[in-house]
């Protein structure tokens, strides 16, 4: 009795991971990595990059830059994006080499170095 337990136990695993579409799951195996600005890297002027691009929930931006030098920030609405506000609950990466996963809908993201966003740092992006 014992070995069919494990065997119906083992069963419903495979079940429940075949469910979820495979072990990291179906946006994982869908998702693609976009280095943000490619080549050029999270710099200034990089405002129109997102520009035509299909992004799709999971897909996971890459901010590169030189550590210290810029940071990201998510900002919650259209008028911080515009105005280049970072608010007191915003979401910082500062790395040089920041992963963000997209989820559904519009992200916006600024640098919060001073006069950065306003020269061009920022861009927003909607994932699908």
């Amino acid at each position: 009795m014992p070995r069919t337990s494990s065997k119906i136990f083992m069963a419903l695993i495979c079940l429940m991971v075949f469910a979820q579409g495979g072990i990291g799951g179906k946006d994982n195996a869908d998702s693609r990595l976009w280095p943000v600005g490619d080549s050029a890297g999270w710099s200034f002027g990089v405002l129109g990059w997102p520009n035509y691009k299909p992004f799709k929930a999971g897909d996971v931006l890459l901010f590169s830059y030189k550590h210290g030098t810029h940071n990201v920030v998510q900002v919650n609405t259209v008028a911080q994006y515009s105005m280049c506000e970072v608010p007191r609950n915003a979401t910082v990466w500062s790395t040089g080499k920041d992963r963000v996963t997209l989820a559904r809908g519009m992200s916006f993201f600024i640098c919060g170095i001073p006069g950065h966003c306003h020269k061009g740092m920022k861009i927003a992006v909607t994932a699908r």
